[in-house]
């Protein structure tokens, strides 16, 4: 009598035993979340090599009654990735699915494997002489498959749009194993449901993205990289409309940084330097395709009228990525100082000062002496909005009462008709917030379609839902 093979021999006959990890030691890496927030267990952690393998383990998973949990750089702000305590979970890591496919340069477009880091993404459109503008501190890392999931915003939403607005066809292994192929580079496609915006931002949930069609656009040729002093956020508000009603689409970029955060870069990240004299807030500013002289220009006529204070505009490449280094180190240096109660939220850009001065006003009473670390894309609305007191034995208290903090900020948030979550997703972390937010219209219908698209709810069970 023959004995029915277990679960993690039937995935080593798929991928090769190479790839099915099932050493604690080896697993460990792919149960814990980039913050070290999360912490789980899993049965076996399967490496897949394409979509078809990929196809395969998640009809052996559902076999097998048993959870997936689809992860590509592991690099999630929320939880996404990791897996529960349970360890029944299989964790299927994408980053063997590392192709780029093709790159159409007269259609605009770049086809690639989920598993892709984005640098290699953009290095590949670069090569092409054209662009790739999705641009985050984690590019080196993290995988496209998950800036799909999540939606990723990164510094140039104000010109080109999220990851959503990047995509125009997707591959995707659906949660019973099939196997939907709409990798189309077409502008236009109005032949029913839009059904990849379905999975974009679903981080996982419904099903695991194995490969895109995304946009490129021409490589800018020149680009100017501007710091600068600014009082505070409404007088950022008020650039920003300046910059876009003189400049329209060649300002590309248009990051605020509080000078609590400059200063935690400034103590943590070696060779890093204070680039103007201090200031309560500050603009990081890029310019593309526009005449160097006329932003000069501009910036000059802003100082002359005292709308900016002291600044700089780079000189060279290295002095810009100087700059750019900055801001882009600011989540590394607050990992070093410390756990903080971190917020990713949106409101209209016009409200950006509202919720400053309301939160600050807010949290200071509650919690006298707390540090926020404010800094984010204003130009689309979307701050980071971090919390945490000096000492280390006030930031235990601090993080324990992280329910009334929360409280606090997205209230705030809510009654601006903003969102809780701007650009990092759901995950863990902000699963039971969703349901004081969102309306139960909203919550209805999210229910439905994982119950259509997962009606065994195995696909990255606890996220979101």
């Amino acid at each position: 009598m023959t004995s029915t093979p277990s679960l993690s021999d039937r995935l080593r006959g798929l991928v090769g035993s190479a790839h099915v990890l099932t050493d604690p030691a080896d697993i460990a890496p792919y149960v814990t979340d980039w913050r070290g927030r999360y912490r789980g267990a899993a049965q076996c952690v399967v490496r897949p090599a394409n979509t078809a393998e990929v196809a395969a383990v998640v009809k052996a998973c559902v076999d097998a009654g048993v959870p997936i949990v689809p992860q590509g750089g592991n690099t999630s702000l929320c939880g996404a990735a990791t897996p529960d305590e349970a360890g029944r979970a299989v964790v299927v890591s994408l980053g063997r699915l590392n192709r780029i496919a093709a790159v159409d340069s007269k259609n605009n477009t770049i086809s690639v494997e989920a598993g892709c880091p984005l640098a290699v993404v953009q290095a590949a459109a670069r090569a092409a002489d054209r662009l790739f503008p999705l641009a985050l501190a984690s590019e080196g890392t993290c995988q496209i498959g998950g800036n799909l999931s999540t939606n990723a915003g990164g510094v140039q939403v104000l010109r080109y749009g999220n990851t959503r607005e990047l995509t125009l066809g997707l591959e995707v292994v659906l949660a019973n194993g099939e196997i939907w192929d709409g990798r189309r580079g077409l502008r236009k496609d109005n032949t029913g449901y839009d059904l990849k915006q379905l999975f974009i931002g679903a981080e996982g949930t419904l099903g695991i993205i194995t490969g895109a069609v995304l946009k490129l656009f021409p490589l800018p040729k020149t680009q100017v990289t501007c710091w600068f002093n600014l009082a505070s956020p409404t007088a950022a508000v008020d650039l920003i409309n300046a910059a876009k009603s003189q400049f329209d689409a060649q300002l590309t970029a248009f990051e605020l940084v509080s000078e609590a955060a400059l200063g935690l870069v400034l103590k943590h990240i070696p060779d890093s330097r204070r680039p103007s004299l201090a200031s309560p807030w500050y603009v990081l500013a890029e310019f593309s395709e526009a005449d160097p002289a006329a932003v000069e220009a501009w910036l000059a006529g802003r100082l002359e009228a005292g709308e900016v204070g002291d600044g700089v505009v780079a000189q060279s490449a290295s002095q810009a990525k100087m700059l750019w280094a900055l801001r882009e180190n600011i989540s590394e240096a607050q990992k070093i100082e410390g756990i903080s109660i971190k917020h990713d939220i949106s409101v209209p850009l016009s409200r950006i000062p509202d919720f400053l001065a309301a939160a600050d006003a807010a949290l200071e009473k509650a919690f006298p002496g707390i540090r926020v670390v404010a800094f984010g894309h204003v130009g689309d609305g979307n701050l980071h909005y971090n919390l945490s007191q000096a000492d280390a034995r006030d930031n235990a208290a601090l993080i324990a009462a992280q329910p009334a903090v929360n409280r606090i900020v997205h209230d705030t948030v809510h009654a601006l008709n903003g969102s809780i979550s701007a650009e990092h997703g759901i995950g863990q972390l902000k699963r039971e917030e969703l349901l004081r937010y969102k309306s139960p219209v909203e919550m209805a219908l999210m229910r439905s379609l994982k119950q259509a698209l997962d009606p065994r709810g195995l696909m990255n069970p606890g996220k979101v839902l």
